[in-house]
C-alpha cells in the first residue's frame, strides 16, 4: 500500500508543471540621456510585469548605441535597447548581433522643421543648414537620400551639430538651424518639453521600417532563451498598458525618472504618450504578433545601407533580426489584459 501510495505521489508530482526559476537576473543597456522607450521597463517593473515573469531585471545606460552593443558582445549585459544600425554595421566586422523585440513600427530617422516656419517642402531647405547631434551621424545618410528625391545635391545644404536637447531646440528657434535630423521620439520630447509644433518629412522607402528595438548576442539566445522570452512577454504587456493607461504609465515613469514628481510632470508625459502613439509597437493590442520586426522591412533598409555606402555587402536581414520569441511573447489572453491595464490605478 505505502509503495503504491508513493508511486501515486512520485506520479502526481511528476504531472504537475514547475514554476519558472524565481528572480532570473538580466541586465538592460539603455541609452543616457534617457530614452523614449525606456518607459516599457519602467512600467514592467512598477506594474509587477517583470516580477509576474520571475524576472529581476537591472537598467545600465550607455552614452551611445555602440558602446551598448559593444557591452551585450562582451558580455556585460544582456540585452541593449537601441536603434539597430549599429548591428547592421557590425556585421562585417564580426560583431554579430540580433534584434529580437521592436520598440516600434516606425522608422526613427525623420527631418524635422517648424510648423510655422517657411520650409514646407524638401525643395525649400535649398541653402539651409540643417542641424544634428553630432557631425557623421547615420542620419546624414537618410537625410541625404531623402533631399536627393527632391532634386538636391550635397552642396546644397549644410549639417551643422546642434547637440540634444534644449541646445537642439535652441538651435532651431533662433534660426542657427533651419531644419535637424535626429530620432523622431525625440522630436516628440521637443514638441512637449519647448511646446515645439513641427512639420515631418520620412523616407517613403523606409518610413514603415521598424529599426529600434531590444537587441542581444547569439550566446545570450542560446543561452537563456526562456529568460528572453518571458522578457519579451512583460514589454508586449507593458506596451500594451502604456496604449491603454498612459496616465498610469507616465507616473511609472515620471517616478524612476529622477525628477520630482509633480502634476505638471505626470501630464507632460501623459501628453507625450499620447502623441506618440504611432510610436508604440502595439497599435493593435489585440494583435498575436506584438514586438515583431518584419524582415520585409528589414532588407529594404540593409539593401539601403547598402546602396548608400554604409556597408560592402548587404547584410542578410535574417542575420540580424529573429521572430523567435514573438509567439511566447504574446502568449496570454489580450483582451482580459486590456481591461485589466484599463483597470489599474
Amino acid at each position: 500500500m505505502r509503495g503504491a501510495l508513493l508511486a501515486c505521489a512520485l506520479l502526481a508530482c511528476a504531472s504537475v508543471p514547475r514554476p519558472a526559476v524565481a528572480d532570473d537576473a538580466l541586465t538592460l543597456v539603455d541609452i543616457y540621456p534617457t530614452s523614449f522607450y525606456e518607459v516599457f521597463p519602467d512600467v514592467a517593473e512598477h506594474a509587477g510585469l517583470f516580477k509576474e515573469e520571475h524576472l529581476s531585471v537591472k537598467v545600465q545606460y550607455a552614452g551611445n548605441p555602440s558602446v551598448a552593443v559593444q557591452a551585450v558582445a562582451a558580455g556585460k549585459a544582456d540585452i541593449a535597447s537601441i536603434n539597430s544600425d549599429p548591428i547592421v554595421l557590425g556585421y562585417e566586422k564580426g560583431v554579430r548581433m540580433t534584434a529580437f523585440l521592436s520598440h516600434s513600427p516606425r522608422f526613427q530617422d525623420v527631418l524635422g522643421v517648424l510648423a510655422a516656419g517657411p520650409i514646407h517642402t524638401l525643395a525649400d531647405l535649398k541653402g539651409k543648414v540643417i542641424g544634428e547631434t553630432s557631425i557623421g551621424q547615420p542620419g546624414e545618410v537618410f537625410t541625404r537620400a531623402l533631399l536627393a528625391g527632391a532634386g538636391l545635391h550635397p552642396g546644397d545644404y549644410t549639417f551643422a551639430p546642434i547637440g540634444i536637447g534644449a541646445q537642439a531646440v535652441a538651435a532651431l528657434t533662433t534660426g542657427r538651424a533651419d531644419a535637424l535630423v535626429q530620432p523622431l521620439p525625440q522630436d516628440r520630447i521637443y514638441e512637449v518639453s519647448a511646446h515645439l509644433k513641427l512639420r515631418y518629412f520620412f523616407n517613403p522607402l523606409l518610413s514603415d521600417v521598424s529599426n529600434s528595438a531590444w537587441v542581444t548576442s547569439p550566446a545570450t539566445i542560446q543561452a537563456k532563451a526562456d529568460i528572453l522570452r518571458r522578457f519579451s512577454r512583460a514589454m508586449v504587456k507593458a506596451a500594451i498598458l502604456i496604449r491603454e493607461n498612459p496616465q498610469l504609465a507616465a507616473k511609472y515613469f515620471v517616478a524612476d525618472s529622477g525628477v520630482k514628481v509633480t502634476d505638471e510632470a505626470v501630464a507632460d508625459e501623459v501628453r507625450l504618450l499620447q502623441i506618440s502613439q504611432d510610436l508604440l509597437p502595439a497599435i493593435d493590442p489585440t494583435s498575436a504578433t506584438i514586438g515583431a520586426i518584419p524582415l520585409r522591412g528589414v532588407k529594404l533598409y540593409t539593401r539601403f545601407m547598402y546602396d548608400n555606402g554604409l556597408t560592402s555587402v548587404v547584410v542578410p536581414a535574417e542575420a540580424v533580426v529573429t521572430d523567435r520569441f514573438i509567439a511566447g511573447a504574446n502568449d496570454f489572453d489580450h483582451r482580459k489584459f486590456i481591461a485589466q491595464a484599463r483597470a489599474m490605478r
